[in-house]
């Protein structure tokens, strides 16, 4: 037999006031509009205090209080952050000392060295694999795999080498590696063999590879202890390999009794991501910190995100 349904009855809905009720959102966090010739900062002013335009202002806060207060500001980052032209605003950060310590993967150090080398990088893909010459350019290969084997035969790592093999080339002032090593911050490359295209070339030697990331990953280890509270972790474009390797750090360091806790995790991307949004974002809050997730272009966010900081150090400085 069928069951038998009935309109509820609303004659005895309880109401109340809108004055008694708690809300989200309010007018006073409302964007406002933009008057001309104004700052930067009047910029970020204007910008609604709701959603993502709240976390843009607390992501801002984070990083200039860990800078103010030496903590540790931790750059885990993706070759699309350098093929987007944004290598100057890294830089920019790194001698600003606001960037500690940066972390790519593999594919990073392709197109950061490419760039110091010839100052253009990102080949067509499609084209390359139809002819067979894809990630086969001679010199971009030679040298990944000769820092990868100086690093291995001399206990190195594989960030600090390259560092130091293209510092003299001809657009080494647009290297994020070249830069760094310059102004005393560590780089560390993380590979995951197989996928980047120095692993196909003549001179890869994966045991020189495999022991060069990996003194890279002991170091980020070390580096990821200091992750305490008021630190930053702040990871852009790498969906898998590098949030993997983030938890892996952080595992490590805890169980040598390193106190990684109460440290903001930022990530920023244009999708969100499994891995990416669980470290360091989430894994932030589950020690006691705080995460953001940030969506949209890097192209866009980066700059708003390191402008933002110059300003409020700025302004910081003169109260």
């Amino acid at each position: 037999m069928p069951m038998h349904f009935e309109p509820l009855d609303f004659s005895r809905i309880r109401t109340y006031s809108i004055a008694a009720r708690k809300n989200k959102v309010s007018c006073q966090g409302f964007a406002r509009p933009y008057r001309e010739g104004s700052t930067f900062a009047d910029f970020i002013a204007t910008i609604p205090s709701i959603l993502a335009g709240g976390e843009y202002r607390e992501i801002i806060d984070s990083i200039v209080k860990a800078h103010l207060s030496r903590r540790l500001v931790l750059l885990t980052m993706g070759a699309h952050v350098i093929k987007v032209g944004l290598s100057p605003i890294v830089i920019d950060l790194v001698k600003r000392g606001i960037i500690n310590a940066i972390a790519f993967n593999g594919a990073g150090s392709v197109h950061d060295l490419e760039i110091a080398l010839v100052g253009e990088t990102s080949e067509n893909v499609a084209d390359g694999i139809r002819e067979g010459t894809f990630g086969m350019v001679r010199e971009t290969g030679d040298i990944l795999n000769e820092c990868a084997l100086r690093a291995y035969e001399e206990k190195r790592g594989f960030g600090e080498v390259i560092g130091e093999r293209i510092s003299e080339a001809p657009f080494a002032s647009m290297s994020i590696f070249a830069e760094a090593r310059k102004a005393g911050v560590p780089t560390t490359v993380h590979v995951a063999l197989g996928s980047d295209i120095f692993h196909t070339h003549p001179a890869a030697r994966g045991d020189a590879i495999g022991a060069a990331s990996f003194h890279d990953f002991r170091l980020l280890c070390g580096i990821i202890s200091q992750a305490t509270e008021g630190s930053v972790i702040m990871n852009a474009g790498s969906a898998v390999v590098l949030p993997t390797v983030i938890e892996k750090a952080i595992a490590a360091a805890r169980n040598l009794g390193c106190r990684v806790e109460g440290f903001t995790g930022i990530n920023i991307d244009f999708l969100r991501q499994y891995r990416s949004l669980n470290n360091p974002v989430n894994r932030a809050k589950e020690l006691g910190g705080k995460g953001y997730s940030l969506t949209g272009h890097h192209e866009f966010m980066i700059p708003l995100i390191a402008a933002g900081v110059i300003e409020e150090l700025r302004r910081t400085a003169g109260n």
